[in-house]
C-alpha cells in the first residue's frame, strides 16, 4: 500500500484531493496537515511514500516544507500544488527538493499522473529536472531566488504583508528584500517591479 501525506490549509481542498487519490486501490491517505509545521511532523510520524503540500500554508510554505523534509531520511516525495502559475516557484521548489510541481487548476487532469511519477520517483513538471531555461535565467540580473520570489509576488498583488505570510518572513525582511531587488533592478516604484516580473515572465502579462 502506497502512503500519502495531504497538506493544505482549505479542509475541501483536502477532501477534494483524498476523493481522487484514493480512486486507487493500493493508495491510502495516511494523514493529512492543515500548516507547515504539521505537515513536516506527519512526514516524520507516517514516512508516506509522497507528500502533497500546498505552496501557501500557516506556519511554513511548502518549500519550505520539501526543504524540511529532505533532511530527514524519509521515503517521501514531495509534491508542491499551488494556484500560482510561476517558473520562479517551480524553481523554488526544485532546489528545496521537491520532485513534482502542480497547479491546482490542473490537478484533476494531471494529480495521479504526477503521484504515480513521484512513486516511480521520477520528476513531474519540470522541464530536463528544472523548470526554467538559459534565456529565463538570464533575465534575473543578480537577483536571489528569494528576491525574484518578492518581485514575483508583488507582481501578483500581494501587500509587504501579504508575502511575509506567505513566506514566513517578518515585514522588515520582506521590505528588504524589496529594496534590494529594486536597486538591482533600477526601479523606483511598486509599477517598474510589474513591468520587470511580466518581461522576466515571472507573471503572465
Amino acid at each position: 500500500m502506497k502512503r500519502i501525506l495531504i497538506a493544505d490549509d482549505h479542509d475541501a481542498v483536502r477532501a477534494g484531493l483524498r476523493a481522487v487519490l484514493e480512486q486507487r486501490a493500493d493508495w491510502e491517505v495516511v494523514a493529512e496537515a492543515v500548516d507547515g509545521n504539521k505537515a513536516v511532523s506527519a512526514a516524520i510520524e507516517y514516512q508516506p511514500h509522497v507528500a502533497i503540500v500546498d505552496f501557501s500554508m500557516p506556519r511554513m510554505t511548502g518549500v519550505e516544507v520539501a526543504r524540511r523534509i529532505k533532511e530527514y531520511p524519509l521515503p517521501t516525495e514531495v509534491l508542491i500544488f499551488t494556484v500560482h502559475n510561476s517558473i520562479v516557484l517551480a524553481q523554488q521548489a526544485y532546489q528545496a527538493g521537491a520532485r513534482a510541481f502542480l497547479e491546482k487548476s490542473d490537478s484533476n487532469k494531471l494529480l495521479l499522473s504526477a503521484v504515480e511519477s513521484l512513486l516511480a520517483h521520477r520528476p513531474f513538471g519540470f522541464k530536463n529536472g528544472r523548470h526554467d531555461d538559459r534565456k529565463e535565467a538570464d533575465t534575473h540580473k543578480g537577483l536571489t531566488p528569494r528576491e525574484r520570489l518578492v518581485v514575483k509576488l508583488v507582481a501578483d498583488g500581494y501587500s509587504n504583508k501579504g508575502i511575509s505570510a506567505i513566506l514566513n518572513l517578518s515585514v522588515k525582511t520582506t521590505e528588504a528584500h524589496r529594496s534590494a531587488a529594486m536597486r538591482k533592478l533600477d526601479v523606483n516604484s511598486t509599477a517598474g517591479l510589474v513591468r520587470y516580473a511580466v518581461r522576466a515572465r515571472l507573471v503572465d502579462a
